[in-house]
């Protein structure tokens, strides 16, 4: 018999709706999941007074299109009364007397507030491995580090500690940790969600986005972003909206490129994993079964890597740290706000025209086709502390060889998804990632929910039967 966290996020939501399913009772179970489970680092806090509280006050089903949903903030979304540490010991004791937009939109909506899910520090890293708390650790193999930076935000779906999570995206931070515990993680195109997490930033590389277990979960999530009130882009009906209604509707024959090729390839040593490429090539194979028209995009960036580390610098150098913060964050931390704080204002104006140029020939590459299938990482997931001890150079390039397919989507502002499609030796999933044309998010999820269909169920880690 089915227990409540093996029902779907559309299948929770609709029987909250309908009476079947209490909030309390839906609260209670994954309260309890995470008080006996987690010792994979998905929560940096949890709230269970105050979500009790919370569901039982839930009175009227049609309230919010997130009634009675058991969500948490990234642990860079401030909510007024709940420690809120960025991942940082520089804000070990920091509790905002006011929320963020994005948590007041969601308690509007319905939803119910378990916590706080981990982060890096300040969301800087594709890991998630904060000296403040235990890192989020993979459920498949708890050895290995979950990515990030919304690393806690997919443990905890993986695992089965939330029904479906809201991360944010700066360089990856969805796909990034989506991909490496294998659940479903989307970026939305740049200006599709009117608002983001606690540090937006002017470059436009942040977004909010879905992390789910399918892409029918995530098209039921990200319609109830568009519609968060009082922010509301689009009204989303009671289960369904125009999301939730691509994810169930077989697409129509499309152009479909396909490349291996990295921004980052004249700059670092990418080199791709044969369970990543293996998993690539069985998409673009699948892909082409179902109809499609699968080429090469004959893509060839140039002069990425040299923009991408200004702009990154530029937004670390936002962050309101002094001299006092800057002696105990992160060596990595350290070293980004600092030589962000030393560049100039031509150096950032010329990363931003650069930027916008990139973005520009990017859109163009890709024109041709209606998506773009890459592989999503470069490499296995990385054991925990494999990115100690090295210089904050190194760390940041052995990010870029984990992950090199992420950061040139934000830059692009384009729409992207990940999605598992194979599992390797060992039974770890292994995913591709799709991106899209600007307000191309339907046609991901059709494409997303037809690679799942052909793949068929996948096995849940362990720690999803305790």
């Amino acid at each position: 018999m089915p227990r409540l966290h093996d029902l779907s996020l559309v299948a929770q939501t609709g029987a909250l709706r309908a009476g079947e399913l209490s909030p309390s009772e839906v609260a209670e179970h994954y309260l309890d999941r995470i008080e006996r489970l987690d010792d994979l680092g998905a929560f940096a806090e949890v709230s269970a007074s105050a979500a009790r509280e919370h569901a039982l006050r839930l009175r009227n089903p049609s309230a919010g299109s997130l009634w009675g949903v058991p969500l948490a903030d990234k642990d860079l979304v401030a909510r007024a009364g709940v420690p809120t540490r960025y991942g940082s010991r520089s804000r070990a004791d920091h509790v905002p007397t006011a929320s963020d937009p994005l948590a007041r939109a969601l308690d509007a909506a319905g939803a119910v507030n378990v916590g706080k899910t981990s982060t890096s520090e300040f969301g800087l890293t594709g890991f998630t491995e904060p000296l403040i708390h235990d890192p989020a650790r993979d459920p498949w193999r708890p050895s290995a580090g979950a990515g990030g930076s919304s690393g806690g935000a997919a443990v905890a779906v993986a695992a089965g500690f939330l029904p479906a999570a809201v991360g944010s995206d700066g360089g990856g931070s969805i796909r990034i940790p989506s991909a490496t515990v294998g659940v479903v993680g989307l970026k939305p195109s740049r200006g599709r969600l009117p608002i983001g997490s606690g540090f937006d930033s002017p470059d436009g590389l942040s977004v909010t986005g879905p992390i789910a277990r399918s892409a029918e979960d995530a098209a039921h999530l990200l319609d109830a972003l568009v519609g968060l009130a009082p922010f509301r882009y689009a009204t989303a009906a009671p289960g369904g909206g125009p999301f939730v209604d691509a994810a169930r509707r077989e697409p129509t024959r499309l152009r479909v490129g396909t490349t291996t090729v990295s921004p980052w390839d004249d700059d670092e040593d990418i080199r791709l994993d044969p369970d990543a490429r293996a998993a690539f090539e069985t998409a673009s194979a699948w892909l082409g079964d179902s109809g499609h028209e699968v080429e090469d995009a004959a893509w060839h960036p140039r002069g990425y890597a040299a923009l991408f580390r200004v702009l990154w610098r530029a937004s670390a150098a936002r962050i309101p740290l002094s001299q006092a913060d800057l002696a105990v964050v992160e060596p990595l931390t350290a070293w980004l706000v600092q030589e962000g704080r030393r560049l100039s204002a031509l150096d950032l104006l010329d990363g931003l025209a650069a930027a916008r140029a990139f973005e520009r020939r990017t859109v163009a590459d890709f024109s041709a086709f209606d998506a773009v299938l890459t592989p999503a990482l470069a490499q296995p997931p990385q054991p925990i502390g494999a990115y100690a001890g090295h210089s904050p150079e190194r760390t940041f390039a052995m990010q870029v060889e984990y992950a090199p397919y992420s950061s040139f989507v934000n830059v692009a502002g384009l729409p992207a998804m990940t999605v598992p499609v194979t599992a390797n030796a060992t039974g770890h999933p292994v995913s591709v990632q799709l991106v899209g044309r600007p307000g191309g998010e339907a046609t991901l999820l059709s494409l997303a929910a037809q690679l799942e269909g052909r793949r068929g169920p996948l096995p849940h880690p362990p720690v999803w039967r305790a």
